[in-house]
């Protein structure tokens, strides 16, 4: 329904340029609720309004259902626009004009007569459960009854897409959970594709079933939130259900699993406990509810070293498992590392002997250790050492 092809938005001033769209390749199949989420900074909000053109890419394309928006300009972009909703972060209504007055404002502007704005006005503020505050003007009205509002005047031309920037950031926690609910039942009742910006990865485990994490500017993993979890090292995933730090201590074998559908019901941990005669250690678990099936990660450890467990990770893979050993592997040595072992015992053990001296000859024998002279030795300058030295002397003589 959504696609977007190696988009760049460049904003420029005199003195710099910043890079808010670096080649984002997007694609938000029909029908689905796909959430965004990134940092602050991260180029959410300036890919948002990129997708309905609210700002136009310096680059690239935008195609939203069939139709390649930065391809078309003037009327006929606005006539695409109109199977694009959108949602504010704040609100954005009209201060001196009623609830109802906001919802009609875009039907007024596309030329519908006085009755039929009513009458489909009144339907929309049903439909988002505020049929009684239709005559209610935005300072009357709540922060989560104002975005209901908000969502009735994005739903008023009856588009196929629906654009949502940080619509909840505002809000409280119980009315961020009922403004999701109202999303995710339009996304199901009327067919709508839902694309969300948000920072907050509890919007994304609540109500979507895809998801990408963007990061300066690009798209560093996107997919469906349930294949993210099987995705061994999955960043999108650690951030969904995190597990805090990783410990540090010795003697035993971490491990993290991840389970979903089917598994996610089976008692395997007791299982596994049974079976081997193992008592493992739950270090941290984050189980939730997405899609109406249960996903989640853990982290155990497991006593003894990773050969002593390898038959357990085993039997937990075979239940349709992920795991990942997270410490306790043995590494495999780096290569040529015996050898220089070897090699360094060996010269230990010859000692300086076989290593030439930098100050003598390279045919030269090591220097003795240095002793305290005494009166009955001759001095060393008196005794030669070589018999290049000796035929030297002879010479002179």
């Amino acid at each position: 329904m959504i696609t977007t092809t190696d988009l760049r938005k460049v904003y420029r001033s005199r003195q710099r340029e910043v890079v808010a769209l670096d080649g984002v390749d997007l694609h938000v199949p029909e029908g689905e609720v796909f959430g965004v989420v990134g940092r602050s900074g991260a180029g959410k909000s300036s890919l948002i309004r990129c997708v309905n053109l609210l700002e136009r890419p310096t680059s690239g394309t935008v195609t939203v259902d069939g139709t390649e928006l930065t391809a078309l300009s003037g009327p006929a972009l606005r006539r695409a626009r109109q199977q694009i909703g959108m949602i504010f972060q704040h609100f954005n209504l009209l201060s001196s004009r009623t609830a109802r007055e906001n919802v009609e404002l875009p039907l007024e502007i596309l030329g519908l007569g006085r009755r039929e704005r009513a009458t489909r006005a009144t339907e929309l503020l049903e439909l988002v459960g505020l049929a009684d505050r239709a005559t209610a003007y935005p300072a009357q009205l709540s922060g989560g009854q104002k975005q209901r509002v908000g969502i009735a005047r994005a739903l008023a031309a009856k588009p196929k897409v629906l654009l949502s920037d940080e619509a909840t950031s505002a809000l409280d926690p119980e009315t961020t959970r009922s403004i999701l609910k109202l999303l995710r039942d339009l996304n199901r009742d009327l067919g709508l594709t839902v694309l969300l910006i948000t920072h907050e990865m509890d919007v994304v485990k609540a109500v979507c079933d895809s998801a990408a994490l963007m990061r300066s500017g690009r798209i560093v993993e996107s997919g469906r939130v349930a294949d993210l979890l099987a995705t061994p090292g999955s960043e999108l995933a650690r951030e969904l259900f995190p597990l805090g730090a990783a410990p540090t201590r010795e003697g035993g074998t971490v491990i993290e699993i991840t389970f979903h559908g089917e598994s996610s019901g089976q008692p395997v941990i007791a299982q596994l406990a049974r079976t081997y005669t193992v008592d493992p250690s739950i270090l941290g678990a984050s189980i939730e509810t997405i899609g109406g099936r249960q996903v989640g990660r853990m982290r155990l450890e497991l006593p003894g070293d990773f050969e002593q467990n390898v038959v357990p990770i085993g039997f937990l893979r075979e239940k349709g498992l992920q795991v990942t050993v997270v410490s306790g592997e043995p590494r495999p040595p780096a290569a040529g590392t015996a050898v220089q072992e070897r090699l360094l015992d060996g010269a230990e053990e010859l000692g300086t002997q076989l290593l030439p001296d930098d100050d003598q000859p390279a045919g030269a024998k090591p220097a003795a250790a240095t002793e305290p002279a005494t009166t009955d030795q001759p001095a060393a300058s008196d005794q030669p050492t070589t018999s290049n030295e000796r035929g030297e002397k002879e010479d002179r003589a």
